[in-house]
This record gives structure tokens, C-alpha cells and sequence, in this order.
């Protein structure tokens, strides 16, 4: 992608203001300025690629308001945790189609959640399309930031993520660098499969900011490398020439001298972060102010520290504040 620094991208489009993943949200980031929209990838029983925070639905989407699904409610475990409710794997893309989207958080983003109800949820295809139209309607190039979800629990059961990732991206012109093209994951397995398929793009590691990836404690077990481990010097030398950076959770930029970003640029690793956000429930204690979970607190001072360090990437979910700060 093109090089500036950071990069801002709409988290899930701009669920600050609309349901995450709708087409309002993608449109509304375009329309704010961001550099690129993120969004996450599961699979349907019919491998149609969906984009949906989680394959369990049951808090972005109105399917539990559905009679005819109600006896696709099951328990299920994904990523080694216990899950109940709806999972697009269950379903055909016929029949998620006629479901609408539904705001995560309601309590936090009432004004958001008055917008439930009201658009369908989309495939990647459509986003990829979306972001292409939107690219020539803004004058400006802007990218994609495919993140892959549960790509070890897809493979289990018989939806490898990969293949059809890689299909949908050349079916849709965006495998060959014709448009900037992030891929991310928890999971580093599925990226050097997409690596290998011949996708151009950049490849971004997400870290959590405690645990292991879930692919590696399958391949591995408990001698798999946590998290945290992974973002240690000798962590970050075993990434490169695998991944071309990492994508870490906030905290762990916000922890008291870590030199995270440091020794990665020092190894030719970019580095993003997640997710910028200004409503208290999301802020470190420190930058809280009053008024409640969602009430905006002291966030420019919380991502002051975050762009001292230099990151390359940042994900917000208020577009219009994210260009404001990181290009103010």
C-alpha cells in the first residue's frame, strides 16, 4: 500500500456511527477519508465468503427473530471456546441474505443501533466491489484489509479458507496488486498458504495481547510461542521474510516501555494497531473522563502515545476522528 504514516483504516467500515460491516458503515469510512476498510471473512455452509466480526451471529444480525432458524441454535466450540447460538456455517448464502445486521454494541452506540434492521449483510465480494467503486468516486486509492477468521476451525470442518479467499480475490481483480491489499490473522498458518497461492499483498501477524494463536497450540501445543513471546526480539527475527509485519492490540503499546515498534521497524517489520477508539468502555483507565462507557474521553492523549512511537497502521471505528488526529 501506498506509504503513509500511519495508514487509517475504517475498522469494520465506521461502526462509531452505523452497524459494523453494512454497507452504510463501508461507505460512510470511504466518504471520511480513510486509507482502507477492514473486513472480517467467514465462510458459509456453501462456501460463500461473509463478512461478520465472528461465524456466531447471533449479536451483529436479527436471525434469532427468524422461526424458521430457530432450531440452527447450537453449541459449538471455536478456537478451543465454548460458543452458543447461530454460525454461518450452518447456513447457505440464500439463506443469511435475508437476515439484516444488528449494532454489536447497542448499550455503548445507541445511535448506531437505530440503524438496525436496515441492510443485509454483505459478502466479501460485495466489499471488494464497494471499495473499488469508492476509490473512483473519492479520486483516491483505497485498500483493503482482509482479515481471516478462524481459518484453523474452518479447516476442521471442512471449509479451508485459503482456496476460496483466493479464488474470490482473482474472480474479483484484486490478487495481482491492481488495488492495495492488506491480508491479516491471528493464525500465521493461513497467511503463508495465501502467500503461497501467489496473492499480492502485504501480510500482517495479529497479536493478541496475551495467549497463542490458536493454529500453532493445535500444531504445537503448550511449546507453541504465546503471544507475547512473538513480539520479543527473537519472536520478531522467526517472523521475518514469513510475514511483513505485525498488527498488535493497544495495550501492549500502551504498556510502559515497550519498544515493540522499534524493534520491529529495526527488522523491516511494519506495525498497526487496534483498535483506536474514543468512547470510555474502550479507553486505558488513565484517559477516562466522565459520563459513562460511552462517553468520549481523553482519547487524543491515549492515541498521542500511540503515534510518538510510529506505528505504520491504525484502526479506528470513528473515521472522521482517526484522519483528524493521525493526519492532523
Amino acid at each position: 500500500m501506498p506509504r503513509k504514516t500511519p495508514l487509517v483504516i475504517g475498522h469494520r467500515g465506521a461502526p462509531g456511527y452505523r452497524p459494523e460491516h453494512s454497507r452504510s458503515s463501508y461507505e460512510l469510512a470511504l466518504a471520511m477519508g480513510v486509507d482502507a476498510v477492514e473486513p472480517d471473512v467467514v465462510a458459509t455452509r456453501d462456501g460463500v465468503l461473509v463478512v461478520r466480526h465472528e461465524n456466531e451471529i447471533s449479536g451483529t444480525t436479527d436471525v434469532a427473530d427468524h422461526p424458521e432458524f430457530a432450531d440452527r441454535r447450537t453449541t459449538k466450540r471455536v478456537d478451543g471456546e465454548a460458543l452458543t447460538g447461530w454460525f454461518t456455517e450452518d447456513f447457505t448464502w440464500d439463506e443469511l441474505s435475508t437476515l439484516r445486521g444488528r449494532e454489536r454494541l447497542p448499550a455503548v452506540r445507541p445511535s448506531s443501533a437505530s440503524f438496525d434492521g436496515a441492510q443485509p449483510i454483505l459478502r466479501l465480494r460485495d466489499v471488494l466491489d464497494l471499495v473499488r467503486e469508492g476509490s473512483v468516486a473519492h479520486g483516491r486509492e483505497i485498500g483493503v484489509v482482509l482479515e481471516v477468521k478462524h481459518a484453523t476451525y474452518f479447516a476442521g470442518i471442512g471449509l479451508d479458507l485459503a482456496p476460496l479467499i483466493d479464488r474470490e480475490l482473482r474472480d474479483a481483480g484484486w490478487a495481482h496488486g491492481e488495488l492495495p491489499l492488506i491480508v491479516e490473522s491471528f493464525e500465521s498458518t493461513v497467511l503463508g498458504q495465501l502467500r503461497a497461492r501467489g496473492i499480492a499483498a502485504t501480510y500482517v501477524y495479529l497479536i493478541e495481547a496475551a495467549g497463542r494463536p490458536y493454529d500453532l497450540l493445535v500444531a504445537e501445543g503448550k511449546r507453541a510461542l504465546t503471544y507475547p513471546e512473538t513480539v520479543e526480539p527473537a519472536g520478531l527475527d522467526a517472523l521475518v521474510g514469513r510475514v511483513d509485519g505485525i498488527s498488535v492490540d493497544k495495550r501492549m503499546l500502551l504498556a510502559r516501555g515497550n519498544t515493540i515498534v522499534a524493534d520491529a521497524h529495526a527488522r523491516g517489520l511494519v506495525v498497526f494497531t487496534w483498535t483506536c477508539r474514543p468512547e470510555n468502555g474502550f479507553l486505558a483507565s488513565e484517559f477516562r473522563g466522565p459520563g459513562g462507557k460511552g462517553a468520549f474521553g481523553d482519547y487524543e492523549a491515549e492515541w498521542g502515545v500511540i503515534a510518538r512511537q510510529g506505528v505504520d497502521g491504525v484502526f479506528v471505528d470513528h473515521p472522521d476522528l482517526g484522519v483528524a488526529f493521525f493526519r492532523g
